[in-house]
């Protein structure tokens, strides 16, 4: 029974990922997956994926709440695919090669120096980032980063496979419910 869940899971993943790749690639040019350098484990650099949400000229290296008018960057598909999380479908990758969990502080962009710094005396640059994360659900984009990094020691004190768990759970939730999200949005 255990391997048909698996299979129909896995089946699902792979079938969704198609019909994203395709609707990217019909709607607008460009590649179907976005790689950005994020801070991993221990602050060394790896590169995130996702599905491409944004037009290929649009700002590389820095957060899409900091761009200056981010809906016109961001694509008739990506705004949905944002909206849904389906963009970070592809960091599943970055979990089978072992850069990222499913749980754990969200990876920052390498220049995202305050964080870093904060996440510093927390211990949270310590454990592997994850494709979601305690920050994400306790307020995602609405919170400064002075909470993200608060949240994110707090999750590295209750890291256990039942509290990741439980954050997965709740991301689940936060995802349907459309909670935390500011209008051009990073992505959970």
């Amino acid at each position: 029974m255990l391997k048909i869940i698996v299979g129909l899971v896995v089946g699902g993943i792979i079938l969704l990922s198609v019909g994203i790749s395709l609707a990217i690639k019909l709607t607008s040019p460009g590649p179907i997956l976005f790689k950005q350098k994020r801070v991993g484990k221990n602050k060394q650099p790896f590169y995130l994926y996702k599905f491409r949400t944004m037009y290929i000229d649009a700002p590389k290296q820095c957060p899409t709440a900091d761009l200056h008018q981010p809906d016109k960057y961001i694509t008739p598909v990506g705004k949905f695919l944002r909206k849904t999380s389906l963009d970070e479908l592809p960091q599943l990758l970055n979990v089978l090669k072992g850069e990222m969990s499913l749980v754990g502080p969200r990876p920052v962009l390498y220049n995202q120096k305050n964080l870093i710094d904060l996440r510093d005396k927390n211990g949270a640059n310590q454990v592997k980032p994850g494709v979601t994360g305690w920050a994400q659900i306790n307020g995602r984009d609405e919170l400064t980063d002075e909470e993200k990094a608060s949240f994110d020691g707090e999750y590295v004190l209750k890291k256990s496979l039942s509290f990741d768990l439980y954050c997965l759970v709740k991301t689940v939730s936060c995802v349907f419910k459309q909670t935390g999200i500011k209008e051009g949005r990073q992505s959970i």
